[in-house]
């Protein structure tokens, strides 16, 4: 896996990354290299797991298959969730790479390095049961039966245009309020998934995302309070 600790230029926010789509190749051709290897480091650790190459080193004819086809809700988490995923990397990168907070700059860390990891995974399942790795831009939610062309939580291009044009506290707090609005927003499709999923591998995964961005919402609630600012309404 690549080091994380001498990070790239921040990725251009006039990419478009509010609603994941776009005719640039989606998110993958969006993220800066370190991000991709991530990525594929934790696609390959999905594939070892799984035996697909694993299968191949110890001389196996087969791969063994990985758990139960997965159902429409599975598939629709991950695909969307990829997309969320991969809005909130870009915003942690850039937050990382700019703010002079120690606790701002570990905070982004965290949530950068947590979901490069967490698309990995996704990524990798969807790769493994031969499915789009990603949803189909404008078309969201679809599984949940309340389809939409953007998810909850999603940054527009103007919101994140804002964020990246402000320095110091005011972009700390951009950051807090675009990133905990970001998290609540994507807390529905985490709890479908953990409810009704019918992969174990995924709803484990689900569920510890509700974990641990309940967690890291509370937190930067608190961040907000402590520099007197409120958090964005839903």
């Amino acid at each position: 896996m690549e080091s994380v600790e001498s990070p790239p230029e921040p990725p251009d926010v006039d990419d478009g990354v509010d609603d994941g789509g776009g005719d640039d190749g989606g998110w993958w051709s969006r993220s800066p290299g370190w991000a991709r290897g991530v990525v594929v480091a934790g696609v390959v650790l999905v594939l070892l797991l799984a035996g697909g190459i694993g299968g191949l080193v110890l001389g196996q004819r087969t791969a063994p298959s990985y758990g139960p086809p997965p159902g429409a809700i599975d598939t629709g988490f991950l695909q969307d969730m990829t997309v969320h995923h991969a809005q909130a990397v870009q915003m942690a990168v850039w937050e990382r790479s700019n703010t002079t907070d120690p606790a701002l700059r570990q905070l982004a860390f965290d949530i950068e390095s947590t979901q490069n990891q967490q698309l990995g995974m996704m990524q990798g399942w969807l790769r493994l049961w031969g499915l789009p790795t990603e949803a189909t831009p404008g078309q969201y939610m679809g599984w949940m039966g309340m389809p939409t062309a953007q998810m909850p939580g999603m940054a527009s291009d103007a919101d994140l245009a804002r964020f990246r044009s402000q320095t110091g506290p005011a972009m700390d707090v951009a950051f807090l309020q675009l990133m905990l609005r970001h998290h609540r927003g994507g807390l529905s499709m985490m709890q479908e998934e953990a409810a009704h999923g019918s992969v174990d591998v995924v709803t484990q995964l689900a569920r510890s995302m509700v974990a641990s961005q309940t967690a890291e919402a509370d937190t930067m609630t608190q961040m907000l309070a402590q520099r007197g600012a409120a958090p964005l309404p839903s």
